[in-house]
């Protein structure tokens, strides 16, 4: 006896940022959703990702605040950290969260199906384990957001005592006295920053020639040597082979250099798509060399009733807030309503170390790539009140324009921050650039005195011709 199809508008593989913002935003439109989830609605970014390490990472900049404290003439004793309790908080957070997502999507009346979910021919998909294990539910259209998961390296087993993930790093109940961290891109810089300032000595070891690859060569800068000044040793431009435990310690092998004893190995090298088992035959979906599905701008994959978001997409930034974006692209098309992509070189980006790093449109470099004649101003933190107020004024502000024919700066091709509440400032940048605002255009709207948004609007006006502090 086979079961029963199930009918929908719309089946959602993936309960993630991606999966669960297209679920509420088509249920909101009144479609007939269904969401199928193999863990917990929120999945990586709420329980094993972004809401927790930022969760460590603020109470790491508590830590810090703490022992800095005498500057305001506050006095304090030692300052400890008791990891456990920062454990459990993260999780009272997390669990707030996910019942009210999961509330929402009550409210909204999608459907839920708990398992392991299968996309085979005619927008069938059969879930294979869990709760749900059999069911079969048929879209009219299909959303792929089955998300990613770590990479891991050759010669590095997780163990979830010596080596650790993202994820198992994420359960720890008590801190290690020394760290080496695999990976010097934003998440490798989140996790040695917060283990930094919370008491751990930690050693970051990358591939490429610089940690933060990708981000303007100045933010670059400043990240680096605040990293020095707080005893983060940066080996970048390694090639690590392995490790051997010993003695409650391991050694981590660099090619050509000395070993890096350490008690915990957190690899930080990225993360793959959860692909594997995803398309059964006939889906007519196409998948690329690496795992990841290939979508077009509307988020249609090569079946013209199966769509793609989220991490599991080719050649886009594995984010959430992109996965957010690209779940409402999709479910607009599938209304057959007017849609903006999203365009990838425009998109924010936040890295939470410290110091904090925000970003959005060209680096100098990747501008003058294209073939752009530029025109550069930067201002650092410590001329700025707010920053010395708060005794926070490490960073800068760097705003790349385009040049015009008269030498004055054009449109705003990328806003750069490095410094304090940086991801919680860009939201200007990133309206100007979207907004293709040339530079005089974003300079004339008014800065509250005094605040570190301050720092931008002198950055753009002195790059409009005329500063009031900077050059």
């Amino acid at each position: 006896m086979t079961n029963e199809v199930q009918l929908f508008d719309v089946v959602i593989i993936g309960g993630g940022p991606g999966g669960y913002a297209a679920a509420l935003y088509g249920a909101s439109a009144g479609l007939n959703v269904a969401l199928i989830e193999r863990d917990k609605v929120g999945g990586t970014c709420l329980h094993r990702g972004c809401v927790p390490a930022k969760e460590f990472l603020e109470t790491a900049h508590v830590r810090r605040t703490i022992e800095h404290a005498s500057t305001f003439g506050i006095g304090t004793g030692a300052v400890s950290v008791d990891f456990s309790v920062s454990q459990a908080r993260k999780n009272e957070v997390v669990d707030k969260l996910h019942k009210g997502l999961s509330g929402l999507l009550k409210g909204r009346k999608v459907t839920i199906y708990e398992g392991t979910a299968r996309l085979d021919a005619d927008q069938v998909v059969r879930i294979l384990d869990g709760a749900d294990a059999g069911v079969e539910a048929k879209g009219t259209n299909v959303i792929l957001a089955a998300g990613s998961v770590p990479r891991t390296l050759p010669g590095f087993d997780v163990d979830g005592q010596i080596v650790l993930t993202s994820d198992e790093f994420l359960d720890l109940d008590t801190l290690p006295a020394s760290a080496a961290v695999i990976g010097g891109g934003a998440i490798g810089c989140e996790f040695a920053s917060m283990l930094s300032d919370m008491g751990t000595a930690v050693t970051v070891l990358e591939g490429l020639p610089t940690i933060l690859a990708g981000c303007d060569s100045e933010v670059v800068s400043v990240v680096g040597r605040s990293f020095k000044k707080r005893g983060i040793e940066v080996r970048a431009g390694v090639n690590v082979t392995g490790h051997t435990p010993a003695k409650g310690k391991t050694a981590v092998h660099v090619e050509g250099g000395d070993d890096v004893v350490v008690e915990v190995v957190v690899l930080a090298v990225g993360r793959r798509p959860r692909s594997e088992g995803l398309l059964g035959d006939g889906t007519g979906v196409e998948v690329n060399e690496r795992g990841f599905v290939v979508a077009n701008s509307s988020m249609r994959t090569a079946n013209p009733n199966v769509y793609a978001i989220g991490d599991i997409v080719a050649n886009t930034p594995q984010l959430a807030h992109v996965g957010f974006a690209e779940a409402i692209v999709a479910i607009k098309t599938i209304l057959g309503e007017p849609v903006v992509p999203v365009d990838y070189d425009r998109v924010p980006w936040a890295i939470y170390s410290n110091p904090e790093v925000a970003f959005v449109g060209l680096t100098e470099a990747a501008a003058k790539e294209r073939g752009y004649e530029v025109v550069v101003k930067k201002d650092p933190f410590g001329g700025n009140s707010r920053a010395q107020i708060i005794g926070e004024t490490e960073g800068v502000v760097k705003i790349i324009a385009e040049k015009r024919a008269d030498g004055t700066a054009g449109q705003i091709l990328g806003v750069h921050m490095a410094g304090p509440w940086v991801t919680e400032q860009l939201g200007a940048g990133y309206y100007a650039v979207n907004w293709e605002a040339t530079a005089e255009e974003a300079a004339a709207l008014i800065q509250p005195h005094p605040s570190l948004s301050e720092t931008f609007g002198e950055t753009l006006l002195a790059l409009a011709g005329r500063g009031l502090h900077v050059g």
